[in-house]
């Protein structure tokens, strides 16, 4: 099982999308809601490369983006594979 994490906030449409993409897949994931915490907020910030917008998502802790760039690579038929593929 991947180790998913999905920086969000509570107010994020993407987040909403991003979310009900993984969980229609059936993938379990860890909500890091970065909404009034600037030190979380700062965090994901550097894991993601300086990137500040929601949701961030990660897969066994490499940077997937934001909800365009996991539904792109769902689309592509890339996601499942990164999905399976052991850590």
């Amino acid at each position: 099982m991947p180790k998913v994490e999905v920086y969000s906030t509570e107010y994020c449409p993407f987040c909403v999308r991003a979310k009900a993409l993984l969980r229609g897949k059936g993938v379990t994931f860890t909500e890091i809601d970065v909404t009034n915490d600037p030190a979380l907020r700062e965090k994901m910030v550097q894991l993601a490369g300086g990137r500040r917008t929601v949701p961030e998502i990660f897969i066994n802790g490499r940077i997937i983006g934001g909800f365009e760039e996991l539904r792109a690579l769902d689309l592509a038929g890339k996601l499942d594979q990164m999905l399976t593929d052991p850590a």
